[in-house]
């Protein structure tokens, strides 16, 4: 199961690799549309992949933080501002969800030291769940559109399936992801569990960034 995880964690960072590369092929179609962000987002995310991968061989720095209080919040930041601001143009919902969501660092680092955690399972679960709503919303928007027979045109339609599948599929693994990893330790059962999960974690992320590159190949404008 180890080697095999490996092997996917490689698939992986080079399917979010190719995400990057398509978005910057198509960036002169959208440079003058608000689409051009979502170029740079996928640049930042496989950069950031990057330096996870490879950036403790030339600095010291701690992973964990690195992704808890920098790469994650982009990420959701990101997805509240592409959803309400854009594609709902619901500036005022961005900026609600944004502020709950980083308020609710206070209690997590008040009420749940995470210096030794690899995530931040509040932040991150309060944050899926704040997605969630987006997407819940995004999918009524699509069904009811007048456009909803050409659905495969519409760039949001794969970037809220791709969301779907990661963020909100994958929740459960990261909400009980410190109870699964102590558990692993004293029960094969438990370390089978988690590896099966992680396993499928890194696959949603495969599934997901596949769908953002189809997303320019196919896609046109959100309408």
């Amino acid at each position: 199961m180890i080697e095999f995880q490996i092997v996917v964690q490689e698939v992986m960072f080079w399917a979010e690799g190719l995400a990057a590369f398509v978005s910057i092929l198509y960036y002169n179609r959208i440079k003058n549309q608000y689409w051009k962000y979502f170029v740079y987002y996928l640049i930042f995310i496989f950069l950031a992949e990057a330096v996870g991968k490879w950036g403790s061989n030339f600095i010291d720095y701690d992973k964990s933080a690195f992704y808890n209080y920098l790469v994650i919040p982009v990420q959701f930041i990101f997805f509240y501002w592409l959803y309400a601001a854009k594609s709902f143009n619901r500036p005022k919902l961005f900026i609600g969800l944004s502020s709950i969501y980083v308020l609710s660092f206070i209690p997590s680092e008040v009420f749940f030291p995470s210096a030794h955690k690899i995530m931040l399972s509040l932040n991150y679960t309060l944050g899926c769940l704040l997605l969630m709503i987006l997407v819940v919303m995004e999918y009524n928007k699509q069904i009811n559109s007048s456009n909803i027979l050409d659905f495969d045109k519409n760039r949001m339609f794969y970037i809220n399936l791709g969301v779907t599948l990661f963020y909100i599929g994958t929740l459960p693994f990261w909400t009980f992801f410190e109870w699964l990893k102590f558990y692993r330790k004293i029960s094969d059962i438990y370390k089978e569990i988690y590896d099966i999960y992680y396993v499928g974690f890194l696959v949603a992320i495969i599934v997901m960034n596949t769908l953002f590159s189809i997303s320019f190949i196919w896609g046109k404008r959100n309408s």
